[in-house]
């Protein structure tokens, strides 16, 4: 009886295998690869153009891989954050739905495990295999970096890496919540693919003009103090963060490069005397650590609404 597997395991172990085998992974997966290579590729060819004598980041070297671009192909970061949430979604639309429309919901639920560990289950296998593809995809950039730079990472260059991809990991986990929560919400799959589809172009596209609009709505006049000017870009930074996207960009952009020492608007007497440098990991840190508290709260809502939901679910075929 040792050597039984926990029945959870199973689960995972069993999702996993449908994850990989499964034509809609291996297409995403082939596309978010080639795509990053492209970016890669981008990067080297124009790293030398990137680097300029009194940038502050010039000392990391290695970070410009995932940010530099020359206007043909975004940077690596751009595309994780254009892709990842596609990916989250395609791994979770029909997470329950299927099961159920396919009448093995019911029965898998009639074996002697508990409730939760279908829907834990499949959340921890896909978000297994979202880390991967995100760690392997990151490591091969940092490998043909090394090539073909032949300059190796230093040590913070490689944790501000390990970072990135963690954020990146809890970024396409919020997604993949959610098209689990619409999963089980929906009976037809197509309906949840649209919905959070829908949720993903609204946050991509529409809600920076509706930002747009309400900052043009609410601007200061002209003679408004610089407090009023300060408050008014706050609060309007404020509304975008609200966007998973924007939150993921900040906390990327601060991990990545290491001169960017604030990510709101300074007064004056704040920026008087500073001297451009670049952050240490710790303080980068501490500069994103709202943004990563948003993107791992979001996630754990997400999560939170799918158990409770499907814990309440009527898994009988009709």
């Amino acid at each position: 009886m040792s050597n039984t597997n926990h029945p959870f395991w199973v689960i995972v172990n069993k999702e996993i295998a449908d994850y990989v085998r499964s034509w809609r992974f291996i297409i995403l997966i082939v596309i978010i690869a080639l795509t990053c290579m492209g970016s890669l590729y981008t990067a080297l060819t124009n790293i030398r153009e990137a680097i300029k004598p009194n940038d502050p980041d010039g000392a990391f070297l290695f970070l410009k891989l995932f940010t530099v671009s020359d206007g043909t192909l975004p940077s690596f970061v751009v595309f994780i954050s254009f892709l990842g949430p596609l990916l989250g979604i395609s791994l979770g639309f029909d997470a329950i739905n299927s099961e159920q429309n396919k009448g093995t919901l019911s029965r898998i639920l009639s074996q002697p495990i508990h409730r939760d560990y279908l829907i834990n289950a499949k959340f921890v296998a896909a978000l297994i295999v979202i880390g991967i593809m995100l760690f392997v995809l990151g490591f091969l950039v940092m490998g043909f970096g090394l090539i073909a730079i032949g300059i190796p990472p230093t040590a913070e260059e490689f944790m501000r890496v390990v970072f990135f991809l963690i954020v990146s990991l809890f970024y396409v986990a919020f997604w993949l919540n959610l098209s689990i929560f619409f999963s089980i919400r929906f009976k037809q799959a197509a309906t949840s693919a649209l919905a959070c589809v829908a949720i993903w172009l609204f946050f991509s596209v529409f809600y920076n003009m509706i930002v747009n609009l309400v900052g043009k709505a609410l601007s200061p006049s002209a003679w408004a103090s610089d407090y009023q000017v300060i408050a008014y870009q706050r609060f309007m930074l404020n509304l975008l963060r609200f966007a998973p996207s924007e939150l993921f960009n900040e906390a990327t952009m601060t991990l990545l490069m290491p001169s960017v020492r604030s990510l709101g608007p300074l007064t004056m007497e704040q920026v008087h005397g500073a001297i451009p440098s670049p952050l240490p990991l710790g303080q980068s840190l501490l500069v994103v650590w709202p943004q990563l508290t948003g993107l791992i709260a979001a996630t754990v809502v997400c999560f939170g609404l799918s158990y409770v939901s499907f814990m309440r679910k009527e898994v009988r075929s009709r």
